[in-house]
């Protein structure tokens, strides 16, 4: 069926970013001043993630331009997480 699109569950995306070791975004749960950027090293299913390289960028404003703080190797709470995406 040439065109269809077949629907991609999370997890198995979450993998693919894994296994390609992309940089990805993650925006935070109710904290719309930063996000997290850096390599996924591992995962479970309630989306607690282990971040390599892990940055914090603090969004620029119109008074402050963008910052960003180097944190290393961090354990991001699933319940924290709002989306995931390759940068």
């Amino acid at each position: 069926m040439a065109g269809r699109k077949t629907l991609l569950a999370p997890i198995h995306y979450i993998f693919s970013l894994l296994q390609k070791r992309a940089t990805v975004q993650i925006w935070l749960y109710e904290q719309l001043a930063f996000r997290i950027e850096g390599k996924i090293r591992g995962f479970d299913e309630f989306m607690n993630l282990v971040i390599d390289d892990a940055v914090e960028v603090r969004q620029a404003t119109k008074t402050e331009e963008e910052k960003r703080r180097q944190l290393g190797q961090i354990l991001l709470k699933g319940d924290n997480v709002s989306l995931i995406q390759a940068v």
